[in-house]
């Protein structure tokens, strides 16, 4: 199949560019279109559900809406894990589903039981909703809202706030792409009734009164309308509040005296804020700003496009002197990161193409074969667009073009070393057809083989899930894509485009390359002599670095993957427990103003403190963000490497006291948060059930972190020691002054926290309408104890009187995992990895904490990752090795050269090992798969230089060292071209220093030095270790399972669509197979299996077999509504009746009785078929057998008359004779010829029907070599007949009859019906004397039950008849056939006795008797005894009886053949 595409490539050259024009076309729009991002999404698949609830502490948000949440949601399938975070006066559950479930159905299954889980939660206390479809990378652009210079008196922090929300964030929101647009900072203005308490009890008023009055006097409503002609009045009342005077002037109740008491007699009445729990600051002062966040699966490129295009229309409708300013966008990273990829890339081909030209030394070679790099490049773009992966560091940034043209190069290389064996001069463009095509066809498998390995050993790395396998399948998903694109274009373009732009004129003048390759050889030869010469030093050598690139190995230390540098940092930043939001802000504004005057490198600085107002990151008050905005790292002048400013920027910060700052960057700190529920690198959960336990083992813990070297940004959760004001109320004192708990609860929430007692419109605005105490009376713990309760008979009580308010300590926060308390210990790592660091303190945790029963420990945050990715690719690297070598052992069909072959894997890993140590990098999940993909390039250079080999060894090449040099030097250049450029290719990756260079960088290092030492050790090792495999000499017992190997192998590779063609010559077949010979067993059982008729049969077969699955058919379900007036007066009664027919059980047994005969009677059939294939084959095989002993014959038949020639011929010379007797002579001696050479046609005729037959052209002769009677063990009675197929067919139809009958008469027995019925009965309806009135929802039901009786049966009585007739006519056909059968076998019986004994006369008598008349006839001529005429009568009577006899043999061998026929043998 590929010779015919390069054929119609090179013949059909203006189909294939009209082709490649249309792949460049799709390609470019495929680019334009295809979606960019910087790195692969590798956020787990979530769904948060957020509660507030402002008034209630941390230990009733986890009982009473954490918990009834997370039980609610555990039930839901397919989830991973739960995870809650308990908070003052917020609750978090986030619930983590598996990865290959759509995040749509996970947020269905979530809102479905949302309501019972808010049924679960006390009214009042909160209302659990859903976060928005986000990822950890959904932040993707952040923006402040600010007053211009000049205008900061004018907009306030409320102000701000009310433009952010009411006009930036409402139309962002329409946005394509955006889920949600997350205000922070600022104060959110609210209409505020600040309460003076000794007012309200000089008036005898409670609060109650107070929203009472505010709830009646803010309405709206309308009274329809009035038709006066010809208008119509609407009528709308206005009672809705619209000032601050309106709220001052409602009345909340008269006086004794009968005046009014209004609003503004007991409340100032004012703009307030809304308690804050967070804010935002910018450089050294608070600011108002969004996130905008992107909605999952959406590009975000595009999506930050369109936020920028809005943006810009939105600065057009913001109040003069405010602006937007943007601090972080991901597209600046995704510019960053994607200039990296397009560098390195481009790099890359440039290196490549040098390469090329270099080797090839011939530049439009190297042209032909760079030009298969942008359209496979293309090629790639365009699948990618349509299987869905993006663009980004991963997908596009593996790419390797010295792996993508290995076809191309092979190709054009065969055809440059192919053109410069012809003679000088020009070729025409037909000429150079058939030498392009020629080259391409011998070393098109050769090249699909190898990309064919390529592409197996990524297809573990397809395999891998989780966060490994969400980063590196795009680049193996990529790189396929590539692949398959240039082998394509290999087998179309490459053919075509060489044949059109390859030079016609053909010389042999010595170029660059030639005479560079020569150099290399001089330096090669002395290398390979010494290493054949010294071959167990070369062998412990290469040992000797195995086993020292293993000690390396297990000291690199391990880490998840390269910290990605994303150009900015992002601080995070802790206070003491319990420290107010202004600290928080004072801190933050005095940590941002030291690092904006220390380091020049900073252009902005960004604090988020607290939660924000959709709070998906719940930060306490007294934590966080930094984000630190760097400029480009070439500005940079305090230090040169994140590691070293991150460094100082930590001494810098400890100048601020009381706060501690943990360094990261602000995808990786929200990714790593939301993956695993802890910010740092490794996170140290403590899992048991009391908080202080728990808190006491992570201060332990804590404590021990330090003395461990590399981890730094030590953070210990603080579960506990939040300042409280508790207020534990006195029941007996409640009870005596007749109060509740309500209304002293209420009391509180709204004096404090303040009641929201209704909205307040400005347009399409809204407002809050709070009550609270005002400022004065909320500042101390004796506000709290001084705090009036109503009571329902209108007494004031201090609360102090009924309750004990004091301070305490209690609960921060509370987080649970799988319905378990946990406690976190976390630490960065910075100057080590992951592995080596947790494993420090692992040993001393187990050294020093004793862990109390009940508790342990798990590791999460990036240590977990690694772990978890190091168990899969524990079983995807395997999984690729073993691909390998059973790839090699398809090719070659030897264990032997596979794992010879298979050498360069561990060589290659050397290099590797050696160049990750050597640059000092861990080994990493990216390392990793650098180790996978270098092994699967590895292998092909082992692959040239075996098959070379072993093609010298075919040739005749017996002396293994001459074999070796001579191989070597056929295949230095092709060797060192394909590693060169295969690892030259991965140079700029390996080199790179932008933004996200760190990822590729240990792949890119692990495949250059592996290929550095594989193909060193290729070219010295492997041919040190070949000599060795070849003078081992296989014994007879292994030789014999290298036969059977190589069958097996065979049809293996035969379903690999022929890929191994181009290293065929080395598999080891089956000795018959290869000679062509076929016996009579084998050929009817090939027969048998490739015949269509067989395959009737057995279709035959499956259909009865089918049919009898229809026999218990029970017919349709009757399903039947009545409707309308039928029971009763009312015209709405409804019936709906149920039915099944049921068919009669012991009719269904028939059926399956008489579907059992047809599937016998199916069975003779075939029974038919088989006989009739075997006496086909039979009948040829044996006319075969009897052609060939007619051949001998004539063979024998020309030697006799060409001896007599010669002696006529000697007769006449010598006068004896005349002429006439020699032409007779030879007259004779032509017809002899000429009955051999018909015979010869029918040898052929019955060899080709024998191929047909069994389906194997591959037949050259059958095994059986002499002509005899054929065996037959029959005896001459009659019942030798009785298995005859055809006989046995017929009796089955009597079978079929017979079961026909039983069934017909079966259908007289009753079949059966059963039903439901429900319906309605609408009226009145007496009952025990009482009338009663039945609805429609009053339903009455009943079953039926039925029974079908055949009481007109005569037309099923003639079936039975007609049935019966059936049967006898099948048993006279039996009867017929029987007689015709016994007549014809009591024939061929006699014939086969009649014949016997003419055999038996001629192999006696006649045939040693024909043999002395020619023996004494030809003496006697030679002698002069006898002339010519009498000798050649002679003869003729001879040679008639041997044909006769032949032809006796054949008529008794094809006589008992046909009785075989009709015995069924």
């Amino acid at each position: 199949m590929l010779n015919k595409i390069i054929e119609f490539s090179i013949n059909n050259k203006l189909v294939i560019g009209i082709f490649t024009i249309a792949l460049i076309i799709w390609g470019v729009m495929s680019l334009r279109t295809l979606p960019i991002d910087a790195v692969p999404d590798i956020t787990n698949n979530q769904v948060q559900v957020i509660t507030l609830s402002p008034s209630l502490a941390t230990q009733e948000i986890e009982q009473f809406i954490s918990y009834p949440i997370e039980q609610t949601m555990s039930t839901i399938p397919e989830i991973k894990e739960v995870r809650s975070i308990s908070r003052f006066g917020l609750s978090v559950v986030t619930i983590i589903f598996h990865d290959d479930i759509d995040i749509y159905w996970a947020r269905q299954q979530v809102s479905e039981r949302l309501p019972e889980a808010k049924s679960s939660i006390p009214a009042g206390l909160g209302n659990p909703e859903m976060a928005p479809v986000s990822t950890g990378l959904g932040e993707i652009y952040q923006y402040t809202v600010h007053a211009k210079p000049g205008f900061e008196d004018k907009y306030d922090a409320v102000k701000l706030r009310t433009i952010q929300d009411w006009i930036i964030r409402k139309q962002l929101l329409g946005t394509p792409g955006i889920a949600e647009v997350n205000s922070f900072g600022g104060l959110l203005k609210q209409y505020e009734i600040a309460l003076n308490i000794n007012q309200l009890r000089s008036y005898n008023l409670s609060i109650s009164d107070i929203f009472t009055a505010l709830e009646k006097n803010n309405q709206n409503t309308g009274g329809s309308y009035i038709d006066k002609k010809p208008n119509a009045y609407f009528i709308r009342s206005q009672g809705l509040i619209t000032s601050l005077g309106d709220i001052e002037r409602i009345v909340v109740k008269n006086s004794e005296s009968g005046l009014p008491i209004t609003i503004r007699d007991v409340a100032k009445v004012q703009f307030g804020t809304a308690t804050r729990y967070g804010a935002l600051t910018r450089n050294d002062k608070e600011a108002v700003g969004g996130i905008v966040m992107l909605l999952k699966d959406n590009n975000a490129s595009e999506v930050v496009g369109r936020v920028k295009d809005k943006i810009d229309q939105i600065r057009k409708t913001l109040p003069d002197g405010v602006e937007i300013e943007p601090f972080l966008d991901r597209s600046e990273f995704v510019d960053r990161a994607m200039s990296t990829v397009q560098k390195n890339l481009i790099e890359g081909a440039l290196i490549v193409i040098l390469v090329l030209v270099l080797f090839l030394g011939n530049i439009r070679s190297g042209l032909i074969v760079a030009s298969v790099i942008p359209l496979a490049m293309l090629f790639a773009v365009a699948l990618m667009k349509v299987f869905g992966v993006s663009g980004n560091l991963m997908s596009l940034g593996a790419i390797d073009f010295g792996l993508i043209v290995d076809g191309a190069v092979i190709i054009v290389e065969a055809t440059m070393h192919h053109m410069r064996k012809l003679k000088t001069g020009k070729i025409s463009q037909a000429e150079m057809d058939i030498q392009v095509s020629g080259s391409a066809k011998k070393m098109m498998n050769s090249a699909a083989f190898g990309q064919l390995i390529i592409l197996i050993v990524y297809l573990p790395i397809l395999a891998l899930v989780g966060i490994e396998g969400k980063m590196f399948r795009p680049m193996a998903q990529t790189v396929s894509f590539a692949i398959f694109g240039a082998l394509i274009l290999s087998l179309t373009y490459v053919p075509m485009i060489s044949s059109l732009l390859l030079s016609k004129n053909i010389t042999h003048k010595k170029n660059f390359s030639d005479k560079m390759m020569e150099k290399f050889q001089r330096i090669y030869d002395p290398l390979i002599n010494g290493a054949l010469r010294f071959k167990k030093t070369v062998l412990i050598v290469a040992i000797t670095l195995l086993g020292l690139s293993a000690v390396i190995f297990n000291s690199l230390g391990g880490e998840f993957l390269p910290t990605l540098e994303e150009g900015d940092f992002a601080v995070e930043t802790r206070l003491l427990v319990g420290s107010s939001l202004d600290q928080t802000i004072d801190k933050i504004e005095q940590a941002s103003s030291l690092l904006m005057k220390t380091y020049p490198e900073v252009k902005e600085v960004i604090g988020k403190i607290g939660a924000s107002e959709i709070p998906t990151d719940p930060m306490p008050i007294e934590a966080a963000d930094i984000t630190i905005l760097l400029k480009p790292k070439k500005d940079w002048t305090s230090a040169d490497t994140r590691e070293e400013l991150t460094e100082k920027m930590q001494k810098t910060l400890e100048q601020v006291p009381g706060v501690t700052f943990g360094f990261s960057q602000p995808i990786q700190l929200r990714t790593n948060e939301l993956i695993s529920g802890v910010r740092q690198d490794v996170g140290i959960k403590i899992f048991g059930d009391d908080l202080e336990t728990l808190s006491d083992l992570a201060k332990k813990i804590g404590a021990l972190i330090p003395s461990v070297d590399g981890a730094e940004d030590l953070y210990v959760e603080q579960v506990s020691g939040l300042p409280q004001i508790s207020i534990k109320l006195n029941r007996d004192n409640i009870a005596r002054y007749g109060l509740n708990v309500e209304e002293i609860n209420n009391a509180i929430n709204t004096a404090f926290a303040g009641g929201v007692a209704g909205t307040v419109f400005e347009g399409e605005k809204r407002f809050d309408l709070v009550v609270r105490l005002e400022q004065g009376e909320r500042q101390s713990i004796e506000d709290v104890k001084r705090l009036f309760v109503t009571a329902s008979n209108g007494n004031q009580v201090p609360l102090e009187q009924v309750a004990d308010v004091s301070y305490q300590l209690a609960p921060n926060q509370i987080q649970r995992e799988d319905a378990k308390r946990r406690i976190i210990v976390g630490f960065n790592v910075r100057g080590r990895d992951i592995a080596s660091v947790v494993k420090d303190v692992q040993a001393k945790i187990d050294e020093k904490v004793k862990m109390p029963t009940g508790y342990f420990i798990t590791y999460g945050g990036q240590f977990k990752n690694l772990e978890e990715a190091n168990k899969r690719l524990s079983i995807a690297v395997p999984i690729a090795l073993g691909l390998i070598l059973l790839l090699l052992y398809f090719a070659f069909g030897s264990l032997k050269y596979s794992l010879l072959i298979f050498t360069a894997i561990p060589m290659s890993a050397i290099g590797g090992i050696f160049a990750l140590w050597l640059r000092g990098l861990p080994f990493s999940i990216s390392a990793g798969v650098g180790f996978i993909a270098l092994f699967g390039v590895a292998v092909l250079n082992g692959i040239v230089l075996i098959t070379e080999f072993n093609q010298l060894k075919k040739q005749g090449m017996k002396d293994i060292k001459q074999r070796i040099l001579a191989g070597t030097a056929i295949r230095l250049r092709p060797v060192l071209m394909t590693a060169t450029v295969a690892s030259l290719g991965f140079l700029p990756m390996a080199l790179a220093t932008g933004a996200g260079g760190e990822v590729q960088k240990p792949l890119a290092t692990v495949v250059i030095g592996g290929l550095f030492t594989a193909t060193f050790l290729t070219l010295v090792l492997l041919p040190v270790l070949y000599s060795y495999v070849e003078n081992i000499k296989p014994s007879r017992r292994k030789l014999k399972n290298t036969k059977i190997a190589g069958s097996a192998t065979i049809i293996l590779l035969f379903l690999l669509s022929g890929f191994n063609n181009g290293v065929k010559g080395q598999i080891t077949t089956n000795s018959s197979s290869s000679l062509g010979t076929i016996d009579l067993n084998s050929a009817i059982s090939a027969s048998l299996e490739s015949n269509p008729n067989t395959r009737v049969a057995k279709l035959g077969e499956e259909y009865q077999s089918a049919l009898k699955g229809s026999v218990r058919d029970y017919g349709k379900t009757n399903i039947n509504l009545t409707f309308g007036q039928y029971n009763s007066l009312i015209a709405y009664d409804n019936n709906i009746t149920i039915s099944q027919n049921i068919p009669n059980p012991v009719y269904l047994k028939r059926l399956t009785e008489l579907a059992d005969a047809n599937i016998n009677a199916s069975k003779m059939q075939a029974g038919i078929y088989k006989n009739q294939i075997t006496y086909q084959v039979k009948s040829i095989y044996y006319s075969l057998l009897y052609r060939k002993e007619q051949r001998t014959l004539n063979e024998e038949l020309i030697a006799l008359y060409e001896k007599i020639l010669r002696a006529a011929d000697i007769r006449f010379q010598t006068g004896e004779t005349n002429i006439l007797e020699k032409y007779n002579a030879n007259t004779r001696l032509q017809e002899a010829i000429s009955q051999k050479l018909q015979t010869e046609e029918y040898i052929k005729i019955h060899l080709e029907q024998l191929k047909r037959y069994t389906g194997n052209q591959t037949i050259e002769d059958i095994m059986e070599t002499t002509l005899i009677e054929k065996f037959l063990d029959v005896s001459p009675q009659s019942a030798i007949f009785n298995n005859n197929p055809d006989l046995l067919a017929l009796k089955s139809q009597i079978e079929v009859a017979k079961e026909e009958i039983r069934v017909e008469k079966s259908r007289l027995l009753p079949d059966f019906s059963v039903g439901y019925f429900n319906q309605s009965l609408v009226g009145n309806f007496e009952k025990n004397g009482v009338s009663k009135f039945y609805g429609v929802g009053k339903r009455f039901q009943g079953v039926e039950l039925g029974i079908s009786i055949p009481i007109f049966a005569k037309a099923q009585k003639a079936k039975i008849k007609a049935a019966e007739i059936n049967q006898q006519i099948q048993e006279a056909k039996v009867d017929a056939f029987s007689f015709s059968l016994s007549q014809r076998g009591s024939t061929l019986l006699s014939d086969l006795k009649r014949l016997q004994i003419q055999i038996n006369f001629y192999r006696e008598t006649a045939l040693p008797q024909a043999k002395l008349l020619i023996t004494k006839s030809q003496r006697a001529f030679e002698v002069g005894e006898m002339d010519y005429y009498q000798v050649s009568q002679s003869i003729n009577n001879a040679v008639e009886v041997q044909k006769q006899y032949i032809e006796s043999l054949n008529q008794y061998n094809q006589t008992a053949i046909e009785l075989e026929l009709i015995s069924g043998l």
